[in-house]
């Protein structure tokens, strides 16, 4: 019974197998070649080599990976907690030690976005802190994507810069929170760093400003507010000749004609003292260390 079955079963397919090539061969070659092409992975007819687009796209996600993997930021600066003002290198790591960080507060008034094209052209990283009741107005807005998209961070100076100790600590807080969130609704991100009106910081602020993710930063030295420097000439001379220059400083300048005419001077003085400039995007931040532990 069991060889009959099986028999029976091999003549079943037998007959099956016969029917489908015919039925291949009365379709013609035109399906013959979309079978072909769609089945068979294709090959360049010079080279030999396989051009399959599975294949393809396989190696494209495998350098997707690779360039989401080199993106990962290392942050070789930090703010020194002491003066909350001078750079100084991460324990650890190895970096220039002779660095100087430019920023320019009171953004973007009226030259921030020329500043901003300036430093572009010499190559050059800035941090631009801004108050928010300039970027109410859709030119004020602009003018922030504009110097967001040329790649410079973005600082919170507070909304109408008052002296924050004057305030409630409930003013305070709307000072800093409405900033930082009109920011984040413009460019997408929130600030990175916090810098008082004055310098002038108290308790509370200190800690709304960790826990938003900020970093507190005050200044090393500035003078484009005197009178004796509201002109390019002297100003440059000031702040690259200044004794207060050291490794590490923080150089605080303003959104003004005469401070954007001195800018490239200033670039190029600090320069030739080798000092670098240092990228903000290396400045590690609560924000970057709560990434980190992410």
């Amino acid at each position: 019974m069991m060889k009959r079955t099986l028999a029976t079963l091999f003549l079943a397919s037998t007959l099956i197998l016969t029917a489908c090539e015919n039925s291949d061969a009365d379709n013609g070659d035109d399906n013959e070649m979309v079978d072909t092409e769609e089945d068979q992975p294709t090959t360049d007819e010079e080279t030999g080599e396989n051009t399959d687009d599975t294949e393809t796209d396989s190696v494209e996600d495998e350098e997707t990976v690779d360039e989401s993997i080199e993106e990962v930021q290392t942050y070789l600066y930090e703010i020194n907690e002491n003066d909350i003002a001078t750079v100084q290198v991460i324990d650890g790591e190895e970096a220039n030690e002779q660095v100087a960080l430019l920023t320019y507060d009171d953004a973007p008034d009226q030259y921030a976005v020329d500043i901003a094209e300036v430093l572009v052209e010499h190559d050059a990283s800035a941090i631009f802190f801004v108050n928010g009741m300039y970027i109410e107005s859709e030119e004020g807005q602009q003018m922030l994507r504009d110097i967001h998209e040329m790649g410079f961070p973005i600082g919170n100076h507070t909304h109408t810069h008052p002296s924050l100790p004057s305030l409630t600590e409930e003013e305070q807080t709307e000072e800093i929170m409405k900033t930082s969130d009109l920011v984040e609704e413009i460019i997408g991100e929130r600030p990175r760093f916090f810098r008082a009106p004055f310098g002038q910081n108290t308790d509370h602020v200190r800690e709304l400003v960790k826990e938003d993710g900020m970093v507190l930063m005050n200044w090393t030295y500035g003078y484009d507010w005197e009178s004796g420097y509201m002109e390019a000439e002297p100003l440059a001379d000031i702040m690259v000749n200044s004794e207060l220059l050291r490794p590490g400083a923080n150089l605080l300048m303003h959104d003004r004609s005469w401070t954007l005419e001195a800018t490239p001077a200033i670039i190029e003085g600090l320069r030739e003292k080798d000092y670098e400039l240092v990228d903000p995007d290396l400045i590690r931040s609560e924000a970057t260390e709560s990434e980190e532990t992410d």
